[in-house]
């Protein structure tokens, strides 16, 4: 880690910080993904089991969580038709329709009963046209730490509206994943290092678990 991450690490205040996981839902990647090159990816390299590790730090640190889902209305209705990803996501075999099981955050990861899940019907960023920005707003949140999927699209549309937005983007690297696999450590070296803090998974849990004489 970088002398310069290691600084932004060591100020992940939990009450300033919130982690956003991003579409770690059932539907996306879990065992009945409706992408499930990008579900074996996620599972594969380990950045699934890393968000459940980074979830279940968080809650012991009193860092707020949000989850932030994707899914569509059975009738359609408020879904975007603007781009490829759109209309190929309508002939996948498994919709991520509200209310389903598909929806649900997938295992291993764990939900509190202070979590927050926002759900949208539309776009591509988690952040952009959903109430997230308010909540963090509402929060303090300072930091955002973003995880989750997919490198390809979600993830750096997060990052890009939150460094947009005025907060401090920190990544850990080893809890996102997208398709191929070689492609999400390009995104995040040639990309996201250029916005945002990129640490790993167990830099975050040590800061997370080191004392603080404010607490």
């Amino acid at each position: 880690m970088s002398s310069g991450a290691a600084r932004i690490v060591e100020q992940l205040d939990p009450a300033s910080t919130v982690l956003l996981t991003v579409e770690c839902q059932r539907g996306v990647v879990g065992p009945d993904s409706a992408l499930p090159e990008l579900a074996d990816a996620a599972r594969k390299s380990g950045a699934l089991a890393n968000v459940a590790r980074l979830v279940a730090a968080a809650h012991d640190a009193g860092v707020q969580v949000l989850h932030a889902v994707a899914e569509r209305r059975p009738d359609g209705r408020g879904a975007s038709h603007n781009a490829r990803l759109f209309k190929a996501a309508e002939r996948l075999p498994v919709q991520q329709l509200t209310g389903s099981t598909a929806v649900r955050i997938a295992d291993p990861i764990p939900v509190s009963g202070d979590d927050l899940v926002v759900r949208r019907l539309h776009g591509l960023s988690p952040i952009a046209g959903t109430e997230v920005d308010a909540l963090l707003r509402n929060f303090g949140c300072r930091t955002l730490v973003v995880t989750g999927v997919s490198a390809n699209v979600a993830i750096p549309n997060a990052v890009f509206d939150a460094v947009n937005l005025g907060y401090t983007a920190v990544v850990p690297a080893d809890a996102i994943a997208g398709v191929p696999s070689d492609y999400t450590p390009a995104m995040v070296r040639n990309t996201l290092a250029l916005v945002a803090t990129v640490t790993t998974t167990d830099d975050l849990l040590t800061s997370w678990r080191r004392p603080r004489r404010d607490r």
